[in-house]
Parts: C-alpha cells; structure tokens; sequence
C-alpha cells in the first residue's frame, strides 16, 4: 500500500528552547522538573543523571548515578521528590532527591518482575507503586513497605499504563492492541472490562480525569479516543502519524492532546471540537455504488460478463466500492483523518471546505521519538529520542 501523504505543518511552530546531550545509549524517559530548570533522565547506559541549567544556558548533570542494569522508565513526584526507576533486570528502585536536586538518596528496592520494567506510575494518594513488565504482568506494591500487593496477568507485555484516583481503575494496554481496566482494592484486583481497536500493539496511554476519556497509542500509526465516562461505547480515531505512536501527553487547560511518533512527528489535536466516529465497513459482493461484482463474486460476473473489480472502502460513509466510484481523495479531520484518505465520489462532493479545515498541528522534531513529557505551567514539552538526545520545547505558540 502507498503511504500516505504526511499533512501539511502550520506555520505556528514549538520553539526549540534547548538540548540535552551527554548520554551514550537511548534516553528511554525523562521529565522536566517543576519549578526548576532542570530535567530528570534515565538511559539504556545505566545511567540517571539529573540535568540542570547554567549560568552558561547549557545543561550539566548535578547528579550521575549508575545503576546495575539499564534503565527502562521512571517516575518522579515532585511533592515528595520520590524517583521510583524500573530497570532492565526487573527491579524498581526508589530514591528521595534533596531539595537542590544534587543529591540523591537509595530509599529501597524489590523484584517487582522477573524481566524488564515497562512502565512505572507512583499514586501518592494511595502510597501505591503501578507498574508492569515484559512479564505479561501488572502489579502494584505498597510504597512505604515496598511489600506487592496484588497482580494481574495481562495478555502481552504491556507499554501502557494510567491509573484513576477517583474510582481506583488502572488502564493496562498491551501488545496484542488490548486494553485492560481492572478495579484496585488494597490487596486485590477485579476484571472491569477489556477492548480492542487497533490493528497493532497498545504503546501509549493517556487518562484525562475530568472528561473521563482514555486515549491509546499504538505501533499501527493511530490514535484512539475511547470515552470511559460517556458510557455509550464512543471510540473516536485519530490519524497523523506515520509510524507508530510512542508518546501521549494531555494539556487539560486547553484541550488538546500532544502525540508523537517514530516519525519524528510532534501532533497538537484540538480536542475542544466535537468530533465524529468512524463508520464501520461494510461488506458487499458488488459495488455499493455501481453494482459492479468484486473479483471473488463468480457468479455475478458470468451472469453479467464483467471482470471482477478491487474492493475499496469510503472512510466517509464506509460503503464497499470499486476504483472508478471512489477516485477522490480528501482530509476529514472530524473524523480524524488530518491527510487525505479514500472517498467515494458522492461523500467528495458532499465535503465542505469548512470540513476540511485542520483540527490538528503538525511539527518535525527532527529524531525518532521515544518519550515525551508536557510541563503545562510553563508550556514546555520534552522529547527525548533514539538519538540519545534530549530536547526541550516551548510549546505556546501552539497549546494556548
């Protein structure tokens, strides 16, 4: 299959603020300290290294630490300084950061799994530890004891993970493409629900609270909005990606979620638009539009002496067609389709230059994502890559 054309940038662009460069294997996540200039790595070198700005505008480590095994995910709460670090050979570590960011302390560890951390979330509410692992599992430990708790075994090993304080729901999403929500007791775990609309593996997750809506991330280059607190069963597709999506980030303040990819793509969708669901295909021996027999319907064609044709399909109206009724290309960004996708001839002609006005904003970061990490009282968004770098955005020109 072709691929698609990439959508065109606007001209409001994120503001390359600086770089961060020193490590010598992937940065597979960092983040951006609250009210200091300083920003929080961990690397497939081993390494944690806390950054901090200069007098000269360049960033230095005030903290080098070596672990003993590469280091797979983080996560940092600022109120307590907590670093909780997942690592390669399954352990979580935790470590309390002084209060000028030079120091770090060794709080405690445990074998949380028997194989490479994942994903780590700490829930200071709870005094919980979330994480999951190449181990097909889920678990949560007490962050005082270290002590587990309970688990869960998930289909695949899952890249996904986002927890509700309110109702005590984890969202678990995986590579099969499943996603899990599970309800959290103290020691124990119920089965909620599962669900499934990707094509390919769960690699981000992103839980806005106060709309109740889940966004996933997947290696098939798409989006899914699915709307937990609707209760209506809505899933909303978002396509601006073309390779798969690595990162997910909400600005609750504006509405909008930051997505980025393997492509090197920064996406900026407005999500303060009410937006459409995409229909399903339909199935058909013949042409929903002209009637003409697909290549498989034997009989049609021998009754009507026509060559079987290719089946296509309308992302419009999700009608069946063939090459000849569908020979129209158009972008239909309320359905989440922000480049141009395959239409039959009578939705082209239906589609409003209104209709086709961009919902979204696209930027090049210039390296293959991994993780990024959005700061919404400043507006910066980090990005760290494949290229060992790290790179801190002012994105105001583009989420206000």
């Amino acid at each position: 299959m072709a691929a698609e054309p990439q959508p065109k940038a606007l001209t409001r662009k994120p503001l390359l603020l600086n770089k961060v460069e020193g490590s010598q294997e992937v940065v597979n996540m960092a983040a951006i300290v609250p009210k200091e200039d300083g920003v929080i790595s961990v690397s497939e070198d081993r390494t944690v290294r806390v950054w901090l700005k200069r007098d000269s505008g360049q960033y230095w480590p005030s903290i080098y630490h070596a672990m003993p095994s590469p280091c797979s995910c983080m996560s940092f709460n600022p109120e307590t300084r907590r670093l909780s670090i997942g690592l390669d050979n399954g352990t979580i570590s935790e470590f309390i950061l002084s209060e000028d960011y030079n120091k770090m302390t060794l709080v405690k560890s445990y074998q949380a799994h028997q194989n490479r951390v994942m994903m780590i979330l700490f829930v200071l509410e709870m005094e919980w530890v979330l994480s999951t692992g190449q181990d097909k599992h889920f678990t949560w430990h007490c962050s005082e004891s270290g002590q587990r708790l309970g688990g869960y075994r998930t289909s695949a090993s899952a890249c996904g993970l986002q927890f509700d304080v309110e109702t005590r729901h984890v969202f678990v999403g995986d590579h099969s493409g499943q996603v899990t929500i599970l309800k959290l007791e103290q020691e124990s775990c119920s089965l909620v629900t599962t669900f499934k609309g990707h094509t390919g593996g769960v690699t981000a997750l992103c839980w806005d609270p106060i709309q109740r809506v889940l966004f996933s991330g997947s290696s098939d280059h798409s989006i899914i909005m699915w709307d937990i607190g609707g209760r209506k069963g809505t899933a909303i597709e978002l396509q601006g990606h073309n390779d798969k999506v690595q990162s997910l980030s909400y600005a609750h303040h504006t509405r909008q979620l930051i997505s980025c990819g393997a492509d090197g793509g920064i996406v900026v969708w407005n999500m303060d638009v009410e937006r459409q669901e995409t229909p399903e295909w339909l199935d058909s021996d013949s042409c929903q539009k002209c009637d003409q027999p697909f290549f498989w319907n034997f009989k049609q064609m021998w009754d009507s002496k026509k060559i079987g044709l290719r089946q296509h399909h309308c992302r419009k109206c999700g009608k069946a067609v063939c090459g000849k009724c569908s020979s129209k290309r158009s972008s239909i960004p309320l359905m989440g389709f922000e480049f141009e996708v395959r239409v039959c001839d009578s939705c082209h002609e239906s589609i409003t230059d209104e209709e086709r006005a961009p919902t979204a904003t696209f930027h090049d970061s210039k390296h293959n994502i991994v993780h990024v990490h959005f700061d919404a009282t400043r507006g910066w968004l980090l990005t760290s890559g494949t290229d060992k770098v790290i790179k801190l955005w002012d994105m105001t020109p583009v989420v206000s």
